[in-house]
């Protein structure tokens, strides 16, 4: 090992003893011609020894300092290297001696015996070789050369030095150096991470490392989406598709995401009640004001053809129907079972042939049989398409964003309403929280939260939403470089651009819809809030990964979609058990980055089974009834 480590360093000690020799000749006032005919001397008589080395030539340069420093330098050039032909051995009282080459008595009498025999005539002016002579003799030139070499490699690489100590003898030694084999792999390393500094455009690589990390995806566990409908399930199918004389009505409300969640238990009860189901109709949104129907926003010919083998769908009641006076349910329990539904309805709609149903969030329960929790995922995964304008454009700002390489999402529940119904402060300044306080005081029916508790019990419980500040030093925690792509999803947040400044300071690369989109692109949606939720729902659906402020109905159905198109990484702010940790001041940054760390490790996406905790919807957590290991999952 010693002696690969000697071989593999020798190329480098000759080369510092070179330049050591040169500095040393320098010293000793010695022309560059001089020097280079002396150096090349010497190598003939060394080679002649077969023991040539850089080092040995410096070490007789240093032993017969005295004699170079002679002011004959006729006599003393020939002196010296007749003294280095003498032969140097380890035993120091066994001396011999060999005659000088041939080689050299011919160069002696060349001209360059000439050159050493006449000393070039100095010019006061000019003490140094850049004279007009110098520049134009190729040696001056060569020389010229030398020096702009030993000055690059002395700025790029100095501290080489400090690999071997220097000593006037840097290579010569009798015994193994047991510093050489740690100094060399020192030298090694250091190499390796500038190669990798330059080939990560100058960041670190445990930066870069960091990165990769932050953009890797969660282990999927081989889950597959698996629809395969019970033998009983297709038994009864043709029953219910050939049935003419029930049909469900039902009116959806609240935003787009809401809207969906409560389509897709439309049809749920549909098929448990063997009704045909008439498209669903949206109720105008009394913030937003989205006089929008259904197939404005989904793609309806996609939607009958996906569950044409399920539900019977039907665009408006058949005339033999259409006077018929609907029985309308206004009072739906929350979370009621199928047996509940036909015990309930199945005989009001047999005898009138028509049910409306309004209202219906979080009215079906979320514990249902296998193949309704499947008809479940079906219809939000795979029926409920956006309409192709929607689709379109929403596929094109997600493809910008791709071109900018991967891309985070962010829902950010940031609005005026938001801040109001979770009963939550934004804490910008005092000012703004006294407009939530006002509002809240006008509308108090808007308050959703438990109006028992503190603004700061509510924090501290993890149901307010993060505010930018929170997000962007959560993002830092787990490892977001500076450099990310972010996609901010949601409404005009309170404040403008104030409210979202921690957020674009620390990552600048930061866009919207508005930011994307091409001048008039977004004018057909203009003014439809339903629309505008559609569109950031393709854009965060496609990230590569996705965390949202707060929870809600748009965060939960791009937790399903992503864990249904192969567990995406998808994080979920622990805002219960991570925020005294934001509220201590004192703790060191790097500690709490790894707190926050370990209260994640277990949120960003990885398969959860439904069925671990109780009331869990399955278009939000698929596994296992809508995604299975089987060699035979699939898709329907």
């Amino acid at each position: 090992m010693e002696e690969e480590v000697k071989t593999a360093t020798q190329p480098l000690c000759d080369f510092l003893s070179f330049l050591r020799t040169r500095y040393e000749l320098i010293r000793l006032r010695v022309p560059a011609a001089h020097s280079f005919f002396l150096f090349f001397s010497l190598s003939v008589v060394e080679g002649k020894r077969k023991t040539f080395s850089s080092s040995s030539i410096f070490s007789s340069l240093i032993d017969n300092k005295a004699l170079l420093k002679s002011r004959n330098k006729k006599t003393s050039y020939l002196k010296f290297l007749c003294l280095m032909a003498k032969s140097k051995t380890c035993n120091a009282k066994k001396q011999s001696y060999i005659s000088v080459p041939s080689q050299i008595i011919n160069s002696l009498s060349s001209s360059s015996l000439q050159s050493l025999l006449v000393s070039p005539k100095k010019k006061n002016s000019n003490r140094f070789f850049f004279s007009y002579s110098s520049c134009r003799s190729p040696r001056g030139w060569l020389f010229a050369l030398f020096l702009f070499g030993l000055v690059g490699m002395l700025r790029l690489g100095w501290n080489v030095d400090t690999l071997i100590p220097f000593s006037p003898y840097p290579c010569f030694h009798t015994q193994s150096n047991p510093h050489l084999s740690s100094a060399s792999n020192i030298g090694k390393v250091g190499k390796k991470d500038d190669f990798l500094i330059a080939s990560n455009n100058g960041q670190h690589p445990n930066h870069s490392h960091s990165e990769s990390e932050f953009w890797k995806q969660p282990d999927g566990m081989g889950y597959r989406p698996c629809l395969d409908f019970s033998r009983e399930y297709r038994r009864t199918r043709e029953a219910i598709l050939k049935d003419r004389r029930k049909y469900l009505l039902v009116v959806v409300s609240g935003g787009m995401n809401q809207q969906r969640n409560q389509i897709v238990d439309a049809v749920v009860i549909a098929r448990i009640l063997g009704a045909a189901l008439v498209v669903p109709i949206l109720q105008v949104n009394a913030i937003w004001g989205d006089e929008s129907e259904f197939s404005d926003i989904f793609d309806l010919a996609h939607f009958k053809r996906v569950l044409e083998d399920d539900v019977r769908i039907l665009s408006s009641l058949p005339s033999t129907h259409i006077m018929t006076r609907p029985v309308e349910e206004k009072r739906t329990p929350l979370h009621v079972s199928p047996q509940w539904i036909r015990a309930r309805y199945l005989k009001r709609i047999n005898r009138e042939g028509v049910l409306l149903l309004r209202g219906l969030d979080s009215r079906l329960s979320k514990d249902l049989p296998p193949d309704l929790q499947k008809l479940r995922c079906k219809v939000a995964f795979q029926a409920l398409r956006f309409a192709p304008p929607i689709l379109e454009l929403g596929k094109k700002l997600a493809q910008r964003m791709q071109s900018k390489g991967p891309y985070l999402a962010l829902h950010l529940r940031m609005e005026k309403d938001v801040w109001v119904r979770t009963g939550c402060l934004p804490g910008l300044s005092k000012e703004y929280d006294e407009i939530i306080h006002n509002e809240r005081r006008m509308h108090p029916e808007l308050l959703t939260a438990r109006s028992n508790m503190t603004y700061h019990e509510r924090k501290l419980a993890g149901l307010c939403p993060l505010n930018a500040f929170e997000v962007t030093r959560l993002l830092k925690a787990l490892g977001a470089p500076r450099s990310a792509k972010i996609y901010w999803a949601g409404g005009k947040p309170l404040g403008g651009k104030e409210a979202l400044s921690p957020l674009i300071r620390e990552f600048p690369h930061f866009y919207n819809k508005e930011d994307l989109a091409l001048p008039g692109e977004l004018e057909p949606f203009a003014d439809k809030a339903s629309f505008m939720a559609a569109i950031d729902y393709i854009v965060s659906e496609k990230s590569d990964v996705f965390m949202p402020s707060h929870g809600g109905n748009m965060g939960h159905a791009i937790q399903g979609q992503r864990a249904f198109s192969g567990h995406k990484k998808y994080i979920t702010p622990n805002k219960r058990h991570m925020l005294p940790y934001f509220l201590n001041s004192s703790l060191p940054e790097a500690e709490f980055n790894r707190i926050i760390m370990e209260l994640h490790n277990e949120s960003l996406g990885q398969p959860e089974l439904r069925t671990s905790k109780a009331g869990r919807d399955v278009t939000k957590y698929p596994v296992p009834e809508c995604m299975c290991k089987n060699a035979r999952s699939r898709s329907i």
